[in-house]
């Protein structure tokens, strides 16, 4: 009996707390439960679901991407200044921070694969190396329209109404974040359940030496997961750019934390018992909820970090406790 009320609890716990806080909240207050604060929510999730999803990859192949919170800082201040310093057209505005994101799953492989440094130490190694990249690019600036540079002239560009219309734009009355963030997790989670390179992520993560032996190309598979885990980043640190309109130069400091909840949130989701995309979708909904209803109340904004480092502790106890039982 015990037994089957532990299984019931990791199976939808999750979504049992979603729906508590969210009956709370609207409880709370009569303006939570409302479309525009719905649209809020999920227009806010979809950047951290992004950043959580190129967590996902690396995780499925058992790694850890901490540089993505670095990444979404560079690619966003790479779109502002690509607009605003050098009135680029929309497509290189796109293309270039996305390639970025690629170019640091790259190194990021290269570190672990080829060098052999642990994930954790190397993703930390280039979380740095990368801040300080984007730091010394912008002199330590934030980006804005017509901006006043260095030697004492305004740039000449501002952000453009097409890539605003990215972050802050709607499709059919649905934000256009959401209709992407929905979008990239019905896809990611068709790569990861139906097609060769998502099942061998999977079989990767579980035993590296036993997929190698089973013909599988371990480096390769790796190589692929710290790439998309980068190029997922920067699309986070695009919507940040398009949605604020500017291009912050710690856009990404908040996202790491928040990402990683939602993805360790999402190993409980439906008892997967691993990295998931509709998990960490579930998982980011839960953080988003929570952020948001606090505001409502009034919590002041410097005890958010208490409140996402507790998700934090909780995801990891319930899913850590649940592996171990069944080891056991």
């Amino acid at each position: 009996m015990k037994s089957n009320i532990l299984e019931w609890a990791y199976k939808y716990g999750a979504l049992f707390v979603i729906g508590f806080v969210i009956v709370f909240f609207s409880l709370w207050d009569e303006h939570f439960f409302t479309y525009d604060n719905l649209s809020d929510i999920l227009r806010s999730i979809s950047i951290v679901t992004f950043v959580a999803i190129g967590i996902t990859f690396s995780l499925a192949v058992d790694g850890f991407d901490l540089s993505v919170g670095s990444t979404v800082s560079l690619t966003t201040v790479l779109a502002a200044t690509l607009m605003v310093w050098h009135e680029q057209p929309l497509i290189v505005v796109i293309a270039v921070p996305l390639l970025a994101g690629a170019l640091i799953g790259m190194l990021n492989a290269l570190l672990i694969v080829k060098i052999r440094i642990p994930d954790l130490l190397a993703t930390l190694a280039v979380m740095y190396i990368i801040s300080g990249i984007h730091r010394t690019y912008t002199k330590g600036y934030s980006i804005y329209n017509n901006m006043q540079m260095s030697d004492g002239t305004n740039a000449p560009g501002v952000f453009q109404e097409s890539f605003l219309w990215l972050g802050q734009g709607q499709l059919f009355g649905i934000p256009v974040p959401v209709v992407l963030m929905v979008l990239a997790v019905i896809l990611v989670h068709l790569f990861f359940t139906f097609t060769k390179w998502g099942r061998q992520m999977y079989i990767t993560g579980g035993n590296e030496e036993a997929a190698r032996l089973s013909g599988i190309r371990v480096r390769r598979i790796r190589l692929a997961a710290y790439m998309a885990s980068g190029v997922f980043a920067a699309i986070g640190g695009l919507l940040f750019a398009a949605r604020t309109g500017t291009g912050q130069i710690d856009a990404g400091a908040p996202l790491l934390m928040e990402s990683v909840a939602a993805v360790f949130v999402g190993y409980s989701v439906f008892g997967a018992g691993k990295p998931n995309v509709i998990g960490t979708f579930f998982g980011a909904v839960l953080i988003g909820v929570l952020l948001n209803g606090l505001t409502m109340m009034r919590v002041p904004y410097y005890t958010n970090d208490i409140i996402k480092g507790s998700v934090l502790v909780l995801a990891l106890a319930v899913t850590f406790i649940h592996l171990h039982r069944r080891r056991a």
